[in-house]
């Protein structure tokens, strides 16, 4: 039999002061330290509660379970694609993007201008908790915005995720309060363009 294996809590790939002053050590540290690791902390315990009731024979609510899968999954996956597209002012993150993905948004949007003011607006507009993303039709060959409600609803399983931008309050609450225009305005200063074309399928 397989040797089980379970989720990590994908370290930080830069210094928790580093994207200071767009976000504070204090505010990552609590988002990645407690909210991220807790969704991690969620799956593994859901994985142990699985393999127990298969191994002594018991019945789960198999509906509630995999909500609840889901959720912590999803959780998960948009907090490493979270912590990737973002770098060091230091390192030649943020302004405006070349190479393809200045290209295709170029292209697609008329204008990085254009891009940022409509992908702002998709942030500033979630109800609720939840993620702004720029994802990639590959029925279309286009780049489409649109929202994620928790980290679960709303999710286009065919759409490739290229950037997401987490607007949940506990992303910004530590620095911004309850001001989450302006914490999207400066985390544009921290977008790291080179990872994001990365993810282009094209």
């Amino acid at each position: 039999m397989a040797e089980k294996k379970f989720y990590a809590l994908m370290p930080l790939p830069y210094d928790y002061d580093a994207l200071a002053p767009a976000m504070s050590k204090e505010l990552l540290t609590l988002h990645h330290d407690k909210h991220h690791a807790g969704y991690v902390k969620g799956l593994n315990a859901l994985l142990e509660k699985l393999d127990k009731a298969r191994k002594e024979g018991t019945d789960l609510d198999m509906k509630a379970v995999a909500k609840e899968y889901s959720f912590h999954f999803g959780g998960n996956l948009l907090h490493e694609r979270f912590w990737t597209n973002m770098a060091p002012p230091s390192k030649g993150a943020g302004g405006k993007p070349g190479g393809k993905i200045g290209t295709v948004i170029d292209d697609h949007f008329g204008s990085f201008d254009r891009f940022k003011k409509e992908f702002s607006a998709v942030a500033n507009s979630v109800e609720g908790s939840g993620w702004a993303v720029l994802g990639f039709c590959r029925h279309t060959d286009r780049p489409i915005l649109f929202q994620i409600e928790k980290h679960n609803v709303n999710v286009n399983p065919a759409m490739g995720i290229l950037l997401v931008l987490d607007v949940w309050e506990h992303a910004y609450y530590v620095d911004y309060k309850n001001d989450r225009a302006k914490f999207v305005e400066n985390w544009w200063n921290v977008v790291n363009w080179p990872e994001v074309e990365k993810r282009l399928p094209i």
